[in-house]
């Protein structure tokens, strides 16, 4: 079958939505499928050629890096989508796995053409907006307005709140799915579609199978050596990790790895603390082999994560984690360090009370790996989480809906 992906960044650029995709990408390919992703056009250095199995639709840049852009969902991209993809087999297939433009481009198209519609939920848009702006409800209402105006003409529904939002892009699927039993279940509460089907993002199996091999057999030398990775922002809490891992005060090595508007700020947090180390951006391979080679990796946003990719990426190569999100603590099921939950009369109490269980937590975690006695994550989770076994689940949801709508007509 020929599928279409609809995402709000281009393959390219960085995030675990396009880390996601490229490797559903791959293996559905390897599969005998056809995939096209559909994507705003890069900018700056790390624009790549054309690849021709994608439509780079016209955007302009949204971050003062140029690395990430947007696509104006309206009649010009409409034109581009569809002539595009005339040099293209017959679409089987829309999924969308976009929460704002690309979600609005993928549903116009899909609508316009009679074709059925998966959509994958990556975002908790409520959350991840109220992280980033103190004037969110407005931000949600000025959201919504334009979901109902993108989506004209189709099931756009009422309401200013983020589930609405989700629920008026949901209005357009034949299935939806998330990435964690979580997530898809406070979907199902606040309506946004009766059925979620859970299937988690993966890793990639020879990916995974060439770190595990080129790992050492047996642990190095040497203190406990956490792993931190993510977009330095604020719902990812990178700052408050790096506070109470500075009053920790355990003899311990650190990499953190990723970047964003928050690095400055980390590094003036930890500096003169020996072991500490900024590793910036890394590929994914590289990645993958530092939390390979560490003895815990540490999770610290709460509440934001649809799955919380990190802490499944370390289970299935054997590192345990420390834990901050109960909900993604519950998901993994073992092999980890849960920080307990705490609830506060204030933001700053709550805060306050986050920082010290951490902080006790972080102590737990070093004393169990300095004495031998770490946890070790399931086996079956790591079974569950390779990209084969994930496409294999994806596909029977694909199947599913084209029997369905075939069914209808």
């Amino acid at each position: 079958m020929h599928i279409v992906f609809f995402g709000d960044q281009h393959l390219d650029s960085l995030g675990g939505a396009q880390v996601s995709m490229r490797l559903q990408r791959k293996f559905l390919e390897r599969a005998g499928h056809t995939v096209t992703v559909v994507g705003p056009r890069m900018h700056g250095p790390r624009a790549s050629a054309a690849d021709p199995a994608s439509v780079d639709l016209p955007s302009v840049p949204i971050t003062p890096d140029r690395e990430y852009s947007m696509s104006w969902p309206g009649r010009s991209a409409d034109r581009f989508l569809d002539h595009a993809l005339t040099h293209r087999p017959r679409v089987d297939l829309v999924h969308v796995q976009a929460d704002f433009w690309g979600a609005f481009i993928g549903h116009r198209f899909a609508r316009r053409h009679g074709i059925p519609v998966v959509h994958t939920m990556h975002n908790r848009v409520d959350v991840g907006i109220r992280a980033v702006t103190r004037l969110h409800r407005p931000a949600l209402a000025a959201l919504n307005a334009w979901r109902r105006w993108s989506l004209r003409g189709g099931a756009a529904g009422a309401g200013s709140d983020g589930w609405a939002y989700l629920r008026g892009l949901a209005a357009g699927a034949d299935a939806v799915t998330a990435p964690s039993t979580h997530f898809a279940k406070r979907l199902e509460r606040h309506g946004v579609f009766a059925d979620v089907d859970v299937i988690w993002n993966g890793i990639d199996d020879d990916l995974r199978d060439a770190t595990l091999a080129a790992a050492a057999v047996e642990r190095m030398p040497g203190p406990p050596r956490f792993v931190w990775l993510g977009r330095m922002s604020p719902e990812k809490r990178l700052l408050p990790f790096l506070e109470a891992y500075a009053a920790s005060g355990v003899e311990s090595e650190l990499e953190i790895i990723g970047g964003g508007a928050q690095r400055a700020a980390a590094e003036r947090i930890v500096a003169g603390l020996p072991g500490v180390r900024f590793a910036g951006r890394l590929t994914y391979p590289e990645t993958l082999a530092r939390i390979s080679a560490a003895d815990a990796l540490v999770q610290t946003s709460i509440g934001f994560e649809t799955q919380g990719m990190t802490p499944f990426e370390a289970a299935t190569l054997g590192t345990p984690s420390v834990i901050s999100d109960p909900d993604i603590a519950a998901e993994l099921g073992g092999g980890l360090w849960a920080v307990p939950p705490v609830e506060g009369a204030s933001t700053g109490d709550l805060d306050a009370r986050r920082a010290e269980a951490l902080t006790e937590t972080l102590r737990t975690a070093a004393s169990d790996i300095r004495a031998g006695t770490a946890p070790s994550p399931l086996p079956e989770v790591a079974e569950a989480f390779l990209q084969s076994s994930r496409t294999a689940a994806m596909l029977e949801v694909y199947e599913r809906v084209l029997d369905s709508r075939q069914m209808k007509l």
